[in-house]
């Protein structure tokens, strides 16, 4: 094995930090490893390509598709220094890794004041940004052709350059547990998951609420279907949307979509039967309709005087979405509000403790974003800080206290979410010709994608 590997990364890295490494290891190992700007974020960040290896079957890795979702960045830097230390995943494989470090560079530099650590979940939730969903790199609302972002129109450019076998796009969760979402079926991944998680102590979350309709290919491991089309409020509460995850289909791709926690939760990890669904059930949607009927009071208040604070309107874009999205979420998972239309399906206690915290994430992100909008200003001309804090302090503490939610190490997250790419990778590799002429390819493009990531 050839020496390349830099100093350990014990926290998050920042956009600036990610292009210094990747040069770093660029000139360690100038004939194996190659960094090319391929765009231009909207605020003018250059978008960087770092490539390993020179083989004829090529791996995209898109990190950092959500902005609050760092650890994407760092594993994509510790996949080059394995694929550079390792040859059986370059020459071996006859394959290229082609690591985009950050798709959205910019959303990334506004989640800094809280990348450094200390990592604290009140911390996190003050400094939390996250675009709207129109903003989001990987959604297509209008197609493939319609894309107008310039981050969108890299990746998608990217995408067909390098007609990749294998697309793995890493994701974060902030509470919760790992978990895998495919486009395609890698038999054997669930096993190498499992055994992962057990080894580096991550829970797996066996029941996401994003993935509560889609087929289970084994434990923590989920097939993305094609969904219903509808308009942008259904694409939100339906997380029905077209996306990049899909749009390399026609070339035979898998895309494999990895979660990694940053503060885990032993209990998304409890398959067994709950005692009361309803009533849980009750609890958790009555919960979220107490908390955004709260919110949207405060909100109400802080309106008269948007004009007089700094970038509101790009705060405002998530909040409303969120404000938006939770009264529908609310309604579906209540029981006593009849939709025979979509029934939910059997519950564990995994899912009703996924469902619990998806709740509470909703209502904090958005008491987070308000809270931004004051602070940022300097002034809190409608009254409306200490509510904010008081909400965030305790909602923070029932993640904390109430649910168990234990920070994992930014080297830990790593590791376990490169171990887990790497199982992707050599799975596909003997998975994929199969799957490129089983006839599935009639998806292609015109297939459209669940996107509302939680």
């Amino acid at each position: 094995m050839r020496r390349c590997a830099l100093p350990p990364l014990l926290r998050y890295p920042t956009v600036d930090e990610l292009g210094a490494r990747a040069a770093a290891l660029v000139s360690r190992r100038p004939n194996d490893a190659r960094l090319r700007r391929v765009g231009t974020s909207r605020a003018g960040t250059p978008m960087w390509l770092l490539s390993v290896g020179h083989g004829s079957r090529q791996a995209l890795v898109v990190a950092g598709p959500h902005a609050n979702e760092p650890v994407g960045g760092a594993t994509a830097l510790r996949l080059a220094e394995r694929a550079l230390a390792d040859a059986r995943f370059t020459e071996g494989a006859d394959a290229t890794w082609n690591l985009l470090l950050s798709v959205d560079p910019d959303g990334l530099r506004r989640n800094e004041g809280w990348l450094p650590g200390p990592y604290a979940l009140g911390r996190y939730f003050r400094n939390f940004f996250r675009p709207g969903f129109l903003e989001q790199p990987e959604w297509l609302p209008d197609g493939a052709a319609g894309a107008a972002l310039p981050e969108t129109r890299t990746l998608l450019d990217l995408q067909d350059e390098l007609r990749p076998f294998l697309q793995c796009s890493l994701h974060g969760v902030d509470v919760g547990g790992g978990f895998v979402e495919l486009t395609r079926d890698l038999p054997g991944l669930a096993g190498r998951v499992a055994h992962t998680a057990a080894r580096l102590g991550i829970p797996r979350e066996l029941g996401p609420y994003d993935t509560l309709y889609w087929p289970n290919l084994g434990p923590a491991v989920y097939r993305i279907p094609p969904p219903r089309i509808g308009d942008l409020a259904a694409a939100i509460t339906e997380a029905a949307v077209e996306s990049t995850w899909f749009h390399p289909y026609r070339h035979g791709t898998v895309t494999a979509v990895v979660e990694a926690p940053m503060w885990g939760v032993a209990a998304v990890e409890d398959g067994s039967p709950p005692a009361d669904t309803a009533a849980v059930l009750r609890t958790v949607s009555h919960t979220l309709r107490h908390d955004t009927g709260f919110l949207e009071v405060l909100l109400a208040r802080l309106r008269p005087h948007l004009a007089g604070m700094p970038d509101a309107a790009r705060l405002l874009a998530p909040v409303d979405d969120y404000l938006l999205v939770c009264p529908g979420l609310a309604d579906a998972w209540d029981p006593d509000v009849a939709d025979g239309a979509r029934p939910l399906p059997p519950l564990s206690t995994a899912h009703l403790n996924a469902l619990r915290i998806a709740g509470r994430r909703l209502a904090l992100r958005t008491a987070g974003l308000l809270h931004q909008l004051v602070t940022r200003s300097g002034r809190d001309p409608a009254g409306v800080l200490p509510d904010l804090d008081r909400l965030i302090d305790d909602w923070c503490a029932d993640y904390r206290d109430g649910m168990g939610a234990r920070w994992i190490p930014v080297a830990r997250q790593v590791e376990y979410q490169s171990r887990v790419v790497l199982a992707a990778f050599e799975l596909a590799l003997r998975y994929a010709p199969a799957c490129s002429r089983s006839g599935e390819s009639g998806w292609g493009s015109q297939a459209a994608v669940p996107m509302h990531r939680e």
